[in-house]
């Protein structure tokens, strides 16, 4: 090849793995930057008097002396909102019939609403579920359903050739020259004072369990539930995986049929959808073996073992590959047997791509859903002892995001939720990844010497 030639191509490969390099960067960065910005959001946000209030009596944590002084004052500007509807509805009662049937049914959307701003109205009976016990716990949200409380939102059917047109009607028309005018815009310009926003840090999220379906509290049980499966995976995976390596590299015939068709089963593995591996933890461990009687953290663990079994093996059969055969001789010439050998010389030589193959196998492990839907986890669950893993199933950060983004009642209340899990997940993997990282390089300058 003439050197322009190779120049040239040269030059067209570094062009190409540089472009390459970029643009995998600006695509992290599309896909990374909304789950940190509204991630964090899940820890910092301005809470209410209201979150305030579920924290102390849900958590009991707080200061109580301080609430009770904010409920004073929260107290004291929503008093005229009550008073307001009730003079509305003795105003309508001594109308007569007509009127209450005319209003009944706006009056109670606006009551719906003003629980879900503020939580119940005082002397109502305490509601039985956790979300009707409390107003909205942050501002944000509360912007949200104050704009419901001020709109009822309608359909415009007038075009006969479109679909209906949602349109925003204000809810005072249905109150326009009655007592109940002016609520509306009172509760529009005193919102803030009947709240109470504040700046919150809420570290709580990751160290409370879950109320309600996620309404309130953190993802403790889903992230330590993470932790045991993941961790899990890797116990039973690397021994199997590495002792398969060392077998394929170290004994086995190169030209056997045999170790051909294992090493065909180990790619076709690598390559199999992950619902297959839940379907066989299923069948296998749970209905076969019966390592428990229904869902479990250890049945979910093996099941993610196998899934990751064959990175184990093709990551530990290339680092034991890539120690020089230089290595196996000198110890043989010292009087080392086989077995000594690989155990004292070849592994440790290796051990920095093994860890290699182990933090790879370590993220695809954490972030599985499909294998444990079937053996492992449960949409709401408490944070298990180590005991219970053997026989306990356990709430996931993967299953739990895809559970509250798809089937949960009220999904939107609750995107502060589900971006706080993507996000823990997200760090998850990478602190048990740099955790790895951080192992590798020390062994790696230990073997420099």
């Amino acid at each position: 090849m003439a050197l322009t030639s190779r120049t040239l191509t040269d030059r067209l490969f570094t062009f190409m793995g540089i472009s390459s390099i970029l643009l995998l960067a600006a695509f992290l960065l599309v896909l990374l930057t909304p789950i940190t910005v509204r991630g964090i959001g899940a820890f910092v946000f301005r809470g209410t008097v209201e979150h305030r209030r579920m924290q102390l009596e849900l958590f009991e944590a707080g200061n109580k002396a301080d609430l009770e002084a904010e409920m004073a004052i929260v107290s004291e500007a929503r008093r005229p909102v009550y008073e307001m509807i009730a003079a509305f509805e003795k105003e309508i009662e001594s109308e007569g019939f007509l009127a209450s049937r005319k209003y009944a049914e706006p009056l109670q959307a606006v009551k719906d609403e003003l629980h879900l701003l503020l939580g119940p109205a005082p002397g109502q009976e305490r509601p039985v579920m956790d979300r009707d016990k409390f107003g909205q716990t942050r501002w944000d949200r509360a912007q949200v359903v104050l704009h419901h409380f001020l709109y009822d939102k309608q359909y415009d059917y007038s075009n006969p050739n479109e679909m209906g047109t949602p349109i925003d009607v204000p809810r005072v028309n249905a109150f326009k020259g009655t007592s109940l005018e002016p609520l509306f815009a009172y509760v529009e310009q005193n919102l803030e004072k009947m709240l109470l926003p504040k700046v919150t840090f809420y570290w709580g999220f990751l160290t409370q369990t879950s109320y309600d379906s996620h309404y309130f509290g953190g993802v403790w049980a889903e992230l330590l539930g993470t932790f045991y499966l993941t961790v899990g995976a890797i116990v039973f995976a690397v021994p199997m995986g590495v002792v398969s390596a060392i077998y394929l590299v170290e004994y086995a015939p190169a030209a056997s049929r045999l170790v051909q068709l294992i090493r065909t089963c180990i790619s076709t593995l690598a390559g199999v959808p992950s619902i297959v591996f839940g379907l066989f933890g299923l069948a296998f461990f749970m209905n076969t073996v019966g390592v428990s009687r229904s869902k479990s953290v250890l049945a979910g663990s093996l099941t993610l073992s196998i899934l990751i079994l064959p990175l184990v093996i093709r990551a530990s059969e290339e680092a034991i590959r890539a120690v020089p055969h230089t290595y196996r001789e000198a110890s043989l010439s010292l009087g080392a047997g086989k077995w000594r050998t690989i155990v004292r010389v070849i592994l440790p030589s290796a051990l920095p791509g093994i860890l290699t193959g182990i933090v790879i196998s370590m993220g695809r492990a954490a972030g599985e859903t499909a294998p444990i839907i079937y053996t492992a986890a449960v949409s709401v669950g408490l944070p298990l002892s180590l005991k219970e893993t053997l026989s306990q199933p356990t709430p996931a950060l993967p299953w739990n995001i895809y559970n509250l983004a798809t089937e949960h009642q009220r999904v939107d209340e609750i995107r502060h939720v589900q971006y706080g899990m993507v996000f823990t997940l997200v760090m998850l993997v990478l602190l048990l990844n740099s955790v790895a990282i951080y192992a590798r390089a020390k062994i790696s300058k230990r073997l420099r010497g």
